[in-house]
Order: C-alpha cells, then structure tokens, then sequence
C-alpha cells in the first residue's frame, strides 16, 4: 500500500490546526466584507488574549471551565454517547458548590475539596439520569439531556430565588475557606481572576487520559461505545456502562461549575439564561479531536476568543459579536474535517 510521507499522527494534528486557521480567515474575510480592517481587528484580538499579565490571566481563566466542559463532552463521546447536557450539569455543580462553599464552617483543607467533590456528584446525578434511561430503556440520550438543561434552569433558579437568596437575585458568597481565589495569581496578572483551579482543571485532564486509555474500565467503555453487541457477547455489562459513562461526563460538568462558584464568582446570580459554557464545550471537544491534551489547547483559543473579544470592539471597532461568527467558522472546518482529511491524504501521496 502507498503511503504518503505525512503520518496519521501528523494528519491527525494538522486537521484541526488547519480548521482553526481557515475559520480565522473565514472571519478576516466577514470583516473585509464589513467593512471593519482584518490587521488591525485580529492584532486587538491578540492583545487582548496576550498582550499583558492581565490579559493572558483572563484567558487562561477563561479556558478553564471550557477545558472541563470539553472533556465531559469527549468523555461521553468516546464512549459512543452525545452528552449535550453539559450546561445542565454545569449549573446544578455551581448551585452544589456554592451551597457548600458557604453553609459549612470547616478547615480550608477539607471544605475547599468537599465543595468540588459535592459539585462533582450533582453534575454527576443529572448525567445518571440520562444514562440510566438510555442503558435501561433506550432513551435518546440526546433529547433526555436537552430536556434536562432546561431542568437545571428553572430548577437553580427556582432555588436561588426561594432559599438561597441574599439580594440582587444572587446567593451569599462562599467562605475564604471553600474558594479557588489567589491573591498570588491576581497579583502576578496584574489583577485577573485567575485562580488555583488551574490545578484541578489539569488532573481533570490527565485522569480522563488514564481512565481512557490506561485502565480496563476505560476499555471497557470505549468497547461499549464501539459496538454494545460485541462488547455484551464479550461478557460486558452493556447497561452499566453506559449508566457509568454519563455519570463521569457529568461529573465532569459539575466540576466546570465548581470552577464559576469557588474561582470566578464566588456566588451563584439567579439565571433565566444559560452561560454558554456547556454549549461551548461541544465546540471545545470538536476541536481537541476529544483528546484530553487537544481540548486543552482548543479551550485556550475559545477563552482567548471570549476573553478579548471586547478589547477588539474598544480598540478596533469591530463588533464583539464577530467573535460568534470566528467560532462558527471553525466548527463548521471542524465538521468539514473529512474534506481536510482527504486533502491532507492526497497530498501526502502526491509529495512523496
């Protein structure tokens, strides 16, 4: 068989690289046509995500939730599922934390990791929930979890507004105790929110990595997701992993809420909209080729795209929301990436 003398490895990482770079030029070309100068509009978008302390501290705080979101969406899908209930995991994570983070009175040491782990189980719960329709019964896990964000909505909200409520529609702030907040952070980005989940969100990567690849569960799963008929003739217990695999995606929504409540926010607003976060998330996985390390880096240029898009309307003019129009271009190379794919392949054999 010919092989060309670009690796699979090598296209692999390419695909997505190339359709980040086209979607960037799909949007330099919507600004042209708007009239809006590409140069001087993508060098106040670089600023904004690089140009000083502050900013790049922004970005990466940015990054983290996404990176989280990310990998509860690769998660699932790796495992043959479509978790597009990340929002809702998302909130009900927030609403746990913060509630932990400010009824207990308990040792930093203790009450800091209690309030992820809390988080961790009710992002965990609400990814049972569809996991366990679709391993007992066969429920779309798509529609369950659709459903089911709107769930979330209503439901904080409704909690917020009845039991949690310290004015202005938002809760009381967590305990110093119970908060990710680092004036060591803050001070050396000069004043960014950035904060000590920077740490969680990196274990959260690496123990996606080693539970997918490195242990037989993780096998396990990913079997079930290729084929659930072989994998049950195989001995495996079909239902409980699909069950266990929405439940881990879950878990790791709810942590991405963790990061909102203990790091950025310290509070939870009652909202009657979602954050965008979960949704962002399914852009994050397309990206990162749902590879814990590609997520990483993919979330890194969607919290540099969402974090500087207003210092490109201050110091360039161009709307903020052109930043919606880059993102959606890059999804759309990203599904487009079996044409990237197959051009790469036939270029490859033809430069040999």
């Amino acid at each position: 068989m010919h092989k060309g003398f670009l690796s699979s490895r090598t296209i692999n990482i390419l695909v997505p690289v190339l359709s980040a770079l086209f979607g960037l030029l799909m949007g330099a070309i919507v600004m042209l046509v708007s009239g809006y100068d590409p140069v001087v509009g993508y060098t106040a978008l670089i600023e904004g995500m690089f140009g000083n302390p502050r900013a790049v501290g922004e970005t990466i705080r940015t990054m983290l939730p996404l990176v989280l979101a990310g990998l509860s969406v690769a998660f699932a899908f790796r495992t043959g599922l479509f978790n597009i209930g990340v929002e809702g995991q998302l909130l009900v994570g927030w609403l746990a934390a913060v509630w932990v983070g400010y009824a207990f009175e308990l040792p930093k040491v203790i009450h800091l990791p209690l309030s992820i782990l809390v988080a961790a189980v009710a992002g965990g719960l609400w990814g049972f929930v569809p996991g366990y329709l679709k391993g007992k019964f066969k429920v779309n896990e798509v529609i369950v979890t659709i459903m089911m964000n709107y769930v979330a909505l209503y439901v904080t909200y409704d909690l917020i507004k009845r039991f949690l409520h310290a004015g202005n529609e938002k809760t009381y702030d967590v305990k110093a105790s119970a908060s990710l907040a680092s004036p060591w952070l803050s001070s050396i980005t000069d004043g960014s929110r950035l904060h000590w989940g920077i740490i969680i969100v990196a274990l959260a990567a690496i123990v996606m990595w080693f539970l997918l690849d490195r242990t037989t569960m993780g096998y396990e799963l990913k079997a079930v997701g290729y084929n659930q008929h072989a994998s049950h003739y195989a001995g495996m217990q079909v239902s409980r992993n699909v069950i266990l695999s929405m439940t881990i995606a879950g878990a790791f929504a709810g942590i991405a809420g963790s990061m909102e409540a203990l790091g950025t926010f310290q509070y939870m607003t009652a909202m009657t909209a979602f954050t965008g976060v979960g949704f962002d998330g399914i852009a994050v996985a397309l990206l990162g080729m749902n590879n814990p390390f590609g997520i990483i880096l993919s979330a890194l240029l969607f919290g540099g795209l969402k974090s500087a898009a207003p210092q490109m309307n201050f110091t360039a003019n161009v709307p903020s929301e052109l930043i919606n129009v880059i993102v959606a271009c890059i999804i759309f190379f990203v599904a487009c990436s079996y044409v990237i794919r197959w051009a790469l392949n036939r270029f490859s054999k033809e430069g040999k």
